[in-house]
């Protein structure tokens, strides 16, 4: 046989390997991507829904919380507050701090200021409702000032649930 031959045998022989070769690796590659994209749009929806679970939790809270707030005041103006008042007051109070917590970790900036003013708020109607139940006010106050206090915590709540719906995209 020609040495020329040999040698058009050879590379023929070699470009069908190679182009094999590079074909498989083309196609690993494209499947990697491929994997890559599916892993990163299920890590996407995951944080979603991960985003959307802590949302509704604050929001449920601090609306109980609210409620919670508004019950005790008008108890307080009725009579003098009972252990199951406290109780119950309190856990609306310890069901919120434990959902602002989760959303502390969880939350984007936007939605985490919107979500501390309501927790500073119910914190402060707290301490003033506390004040009332014991019959020690501090200066101003009084059930009038605690009470139009709570009221104002629903529009920072509104404004919160409208700052988690456009984290959310809703």
């Amino acid at each position: 046989m020609e040495i020329g031959a040999m040698v058009i045998a050879i590379v023929g022989v070699t470009g069908t390997l190679g182009g094999a070769l590079l074909t498989q690796r083309g196609a690993e590659r494209a499947k990697r991507r491929e994997i890559e994209l599916v892993r990163g749009h299920a890590e996407a929806r995951d944080d979603l829904a991960l985003r959307r679970g802590c949302y509704a939790a604050l929001n449920r809270d601090a609306r109980q919380f609210t409620t919670a707030l508004n019950h005790h005041l008008h108890v307080l103006r009725e009579r003098s507050a009972e252990e199951a008042d406290r109780e119950a007051l309190d856990a609306a109070k310890s069901a919120h701090r434990d959902s602002y917590s989760e959303a502390q970790m969880i939350a984007p900036d936007a939605v985490l200021e919107c979500a501390a003013a309501v927790n500073r708020a119910l914190n402060s109607v707290y301490g003033q409702v506390k004040g009332l139940e014991r019959d020690a006010p501090v200066a101003g106050e009084a059930m009038v000032a605690a009470s139009r206090a709570q009221h104002g915590i629903w529009e920072q709540t509104r404004a919160m649930r409208a700052a988690m719906r456009a984290d959310l995209g809703v």
